[in-house]
């Protein structure tokens, strides 16, 4: 079903018929068309049309902020974060774009001979309910910029999300068929993979569906990147600022009502603090508030579906059940709405489920490590490699650390954040390829060699 639920009341507001074959072949036909005049557009052309998306952004920010409030349930603040960052992923790209495809003069036997940077075309985007607009801007900027097209497989549960960003890539002046977004269900991604109009296929989602885009890309031999889960290692050494550390803890783990892949979801402490720490991070949790996620001073909203927060039960009473300690939290909120709230669990062991698979809810796990050498067999000790955070006074002994974590991204003294300066993927079971950066602009891009006697 596509359709707007709101979680707070767990209603459904809007319902969508999903789109026909021949509205997905008319979908196809426009990107096709378009891809060719916007591959030999100017760069100058399209670097305006991300600066004047930046400006719908910020001038519409209020309404797209409560859009996604409204399907997903993200605190009204965090939206409105979101939008902007969409906004400043546009003006980076506008910005540094020519120079990040530049072409790369390099010596050789030739009398020239450069390294071009050339759009591959269409590439459809599967893109989660989580990060609503951020997760399609953080693709389109890049990509579009690049001289690419975009088809927009948004999920089931945000479609009017997905219309609105849709609409703002049209008033931002994207020629027809640049942008669009697709109303269908995730059972038409894989003929969608293999068509082939379409030339590349990036998914930020679960381990399961990037497995089933992998297979079909790869059957195609189609390029393509995939940003999955996480169960990222907050790391907390002997020698750590603990009232920094427990704070910042508390808004990387509760972010997004803890529905983010980058959260800090196991808290691995040193055993020395472990016990000041712990008391720090339940004081933190203890004091955020769970209610209506339009109200600003909201910090915890509900989940976005009904499942996920049965899932989530279903992980913490294994954890329970097998000798975990739930310090705060711990079972669903009573009434209407998918509220869960602030949850601590100590003693979190490898025989249990929240050990080895992600939480994707406000539900953080305390894991007791011997030393610091025991710290890092931990926090490798996972299938996932997203992110990592390092918490030490003693900078370059945590980077140090923080080389050693396999992820693809490790922060020491932060929490873990995507940044559009910096690129964003990871190892293992959370995916390959990158995004944002010079390393995201070049993932959909042919690089081609051009050698000339």
């Amino acid at each position: 079903m596509i359709a707007t639920v709101n979680p707070v009341t767990g209603k459904c507001v809007q319902q969508f018929t999903e789109w026909s074959d021949e509205e997905v072949e008319s979908a196809l036909v426009k990107a096709d068309r378009a891809a060719g005049t916007w591959a030999r557009t100017p760069f100058a052309t399209r670097a305006a049309v991300l600066r004047k998306a930046a400006a719908v952004l910020r001038d519409g920010a209020r309404g797209y902020a409560e859009l996604i409030t409204l399907e997903m349930g993200k605190p009204i603040r965090e939206s409105l974060g979101e939008v902007e960052k969409c906004a400043l992923g546009c003006a980076f790209y506008a910005d540094h774009g020519a120079q990040l495809l530049a072409d790369e003069p390099v010596a050789s036997d030739a009398t020239r001979s450069l390294i071009a940077y050339q759009p591959l075309g269409l590439v459809l985007a599967v893109m989660p309910w989580n990060f609503p607009f951020w997760q399609v801007f953080r693709f389109a900027a890049p990509a579009l910029v690049a001289g690419n097209v975009g088809l927009v497989k948004l999920a089931s549960n945000v479609p009017q999300c997905s219309l609105a960003i849709e609409e703002v890539w049209a008033k931002a002046g994207a020629p027809p068929g640049v942008f669009q977004c697709l109303l269908v269900s995730a059972g038409r991604v894989e003929p969608l993979i293999g068509d082939s109009r379409v030339r590349a296929v990036t998914l930020t989602g679960s381990e399961t569906a990037g497995r089933k885009v992998a297979a079909s890309a790869g059957a195609h031999l189609k390029k393509s990147v995939l940003e999955l889960g996480g169960s990222d290692a907050f790391v907390v050494l002997a020698d750590a600022d603990l009232d920094l550390a427990a704070r910042i803890g508390v808004a990387s783990r509760f972010l997004n009502s803890g529905q983010s892949c980058i959260a800090a979801k196991r808290f691995i402490v040193v055993d020395d603090v472990a016990d000041a720490f712990v008391e720090r991070l339940v004081t933190g949790a203890k004091a955020l508030s769970v209610g209506d996620p339009m109200r600003e001073e909201t910090m915890i909203g509900p989940l976005a579906r009904n499942d996920l927060r049965e899932a989530l039960q279903h992980q913490v009473d294994d954890a329970a059940g097998k000798g975990a300690r739930v310090l705060i939290g711990g079972t669903p909120l009573p009434g209407p709405g998918y509220f869960y709230p602030a949850t601590v669990l100590e003693g979190v062991q490898p025989n249990m489920r929240a050990y080895r698979e992600e939480l994707f809810g406000p539900v953080a796990i305390i894991i007791r490590a011997r030393d610091e050498a025991d710290a890092l067999r931990i926090a490798n000790d996972s299938p996932y490699g997203l992110g990592a955070s390092i918490w030490s006074r003693d900078t370059a002994r945590a980077e140090a650390f923080a080389r050693c974590v396999e992820c693809g991204s490790a922060f020491v003294n932060g929490l873990v954040k995507s940044d559009p300066r910096l690129p964003f993927g990871g190892i293992k079971a959370s995916g390959y390829g990158r995004e944002l950066s010079a390393h995201g602009i070049r993932e959909f891009v042919n690089i081609k060699t051009l050698w000339v006697r």
